[in-house]
């Protein structure tokens, strides 16, 4: 399918000097794998979006971090880290790129066209992480930056901790709707000097464990829980990074 990189530059408010870079960040693999059905492995990575998405996950996560560093000079690191998961979650990502209308410009396979792909939530969260990796390569984080904070100008006014993502209430509460058993989270390793500790916690539950980090063990059960969650959507087929 042809793209109108036009109109979707003035649906995103940004000229790329480099339109081949917004080309392939709204393509998604199975449109790319339609191209090349030979498995021509390295044409097909070069033609979808996934590096650009890997790169703009960073990106994003940076600026709201700036952000959030910015705003709530007296939060916790704890309170902090829940709301940027929050932010950056899948549903925060879906819900802003479904008011940039960005789904009618993603390039589909025909079976992901038939199934309602770009509506999808994750394809949505993906695609526009991989147009803000697109702006940073083509004018660097500057430029990504000041994208991510107009895109997201509504969700920092409204950012509290307040309103933030519990990814511990989250996790229990989807193992019990699958009826499993609750997550136990079990402290394995400190690292560090008294005043820089680094907690190390597993999240586990009946068919899995997960790893997290934190400089609190609140934090660090909190990171596990959210890893937790991915590794079980993923287990469903979802392609997903965050709730």
């Amino acid at each position: 399918m042809a793209i109108n990189l036009a109109n979707l530059e003035r649906r995103l408010g940004y000229t790329f000097q480099n339109p081949a870079l917004l080309e392939r960040a709204v393509t998604h693999r199975s449109w790319a794998f339609e191209q090349m059905p030979f498995g021509e492995d390295a044409e097909v990575r070069r033609l979808q979006n996934e590096s650009l998405e890997f790169v703009g996950d960073s990106v994003l996560g940076l600026a709201v971090a700036e952000q959030l560093y910015t705003r709530h000079p007296e939060s916790s690191e704890g309170d902090l880290t829940l709301m940027k998961h929050h932010l950056v979650s899948t549903g925060t990502l879906a819900k802003i790129a479904s008011e940039l209308n960005l789904g009618k410009y993603i390039r589909v396979g025909r079976g992901e066209e038939k199934t309602g792909g770009r509506r999808k939530q994750a394809m949505l969260a993906d695609t526009l992480e991989a147009v803000i990796g697109a702006i940073f390569f083509d004018t660097g984080y500057i430029s990504a930056r000041a994208f991510v904070n107009r895109i997201y100008a509504g969700e920092f006014r409204d950012a509290t901790p307040k309103t933030s993502i519990d990814f511990k209430t989250l996790l229990q509460e989807t193992l019990q709707a699958e009826k499993r058993s609750a997550p136990s989270y079990n402290v394995v390793k400190i690292d560090g000097p008294p005043h820089e500790r680094e907690f190390f916690v597993e999240a586990v539950w009946e068919t899995g464990k997960v790893s997290g980090k934190g400089t609190s063990i609140k934090a660090a059960e909190m990171m596990a829980a959210n890893l937790a969650l991915k590794e079980l959507n993923k287990r469903r087929g979802q392609n997903v990074k965050d709730l």
